[in-house]
């Protein structure tokens, strides 16, 4: 079945129940996860709060900090299940390349994923990372709501 299975996750209360599912099933399968986060590029002009009100640096340790927060929180899930688990934070303002990417470099068989379930407005406005990795990805995408 599966041998390899990438989790991205942002670590927001929906990628924390993906993680826990995607480890569930790499268990039961006999497979290995690896966990990734794509953290946005520092900008000064931009609606994010965040990089808004940081210095560039600040908002790299920030970032950096935030991504290892989300990543231990998977080897942490990992490793209470015994699935061996590989991590990565890459810097990318597009989260859903970096994410297909990282799937067919690693030789990833699945993607387990998120979504965030945004409608209307808000979906059209923010777009779904998981509908373009959905839409882009030659690997398959299991999606967790």
């Amino acid at each position: 079945m599966y041998k390899r299975i990438l989790i991205p996750t942002d670590g927001s209360a929906l990628s924390r129940k993906a993680v826990k599912e995607g480890v569930k099933l790499a268990k039961s399968v006999g497979a290995e996860v690896e966990a990734f986060t794509a953290t946005p590029r520092f900008r000064v002009f931009t609606l994010d709060s965040t990089m808004a009100t940081d210095a560039a640096a600040e908002y790299r340790r920030d970032s950096k900090k935030a991504a290892k927060k989300a990543l231990d929180a998977v080897r942490k899930a990992a490793a209470s299940a015994g699935v061996p688990c590989r991590t990565e934070h890459v810097v990318s303002d597009y989260p859903y390349e970096a994410i297909i990417q990282a799937a067919k470099r690693d030789r990833c068989d699945l993607i387990f994923m998120a979504s965030h379930g945004r409608k209307g407005v808000a979906g059209v406005l923010l777009g779904s990372e998981t509908a373009k990795v959905l839409t882009h990805s030659k690997t398959p995408v299991l999606v967790c709501r």
